[in-house]
C-alpha cells in the first residue's frame, strides 16, 4: 500500500513540474519553418503565375517571416540567358502572405555581387 501511495505522489509531482513547462497554445498553432516555406512558395506562385525555383533567404521577423524567393520570369535559349527574379515575400506569424515585391531581375548565368539580401 505504501509503495502505491509513493508512486502516485511521484506521478503527481512530475505532472506539476510539466505543467509549468508547457508551451502556450498560440505557439503550438504556428506552423514550423518547413511549412512556412511551402506556404510562401505556393502563395507566390498562385499570385504571380510563376513557380518558385528556390528560396534564397529565410528569416523569422518580429511580425512574421521574411523570405527571398527566386523565380523564372522569362525562359530563353540557352537556359543560362533566361531571366530570373528575386521576390521579397512577407508572411504573418501563421504563414499567410501579407506582401511581396520584386527586388531584382537578372540573367540566370550572371553573378551579381552588388545584390544585398532583402532588396536593401
Amino acid at each position: 500500500m505504501t509503495n502505491t501511495h509513493n508512486t502516485s505522489r511521484t506521478q503527481n509531482s512530475r505532472q506539476d513540474r510539466n505543467r509549468g513547462s508547457e508551451p502556450d497554445t498560440a505557439a503550438q498553432d504556428r506552423p514550423g519553418a518547413m511549412e512556412v516555406l511551402r506556404q510562401a512558395r505556393a502563395q507566390l506562385a498562385e499570385l504571380t503565375g510563376m513557380a518558385a525555383e528556390t528560396v534564397s533567404s529565410f528569416e523569422q521577423a518580429e511580425d512574421g517571416w521574411a523570405l527571398e524567393i527566386e523565380v523564372l520570369e522569362l525562359p530563353r535559349v540557352p537556359d543560362t540567358m533566361s531571366l530570373m527574379a528575386s521576390y521579397r515575400v512577407d508572411l504573418d506569424p501563421e504563414g499567410q502572405l501579407t506582401g511581396y515585391r520584386r527586388v531584382r531581375r537578372y540573367e540566370r548565368g550572371r553573378a551579381d555581387t552588388a545584390h544585398k539580401p532583402g532588396g536593401r
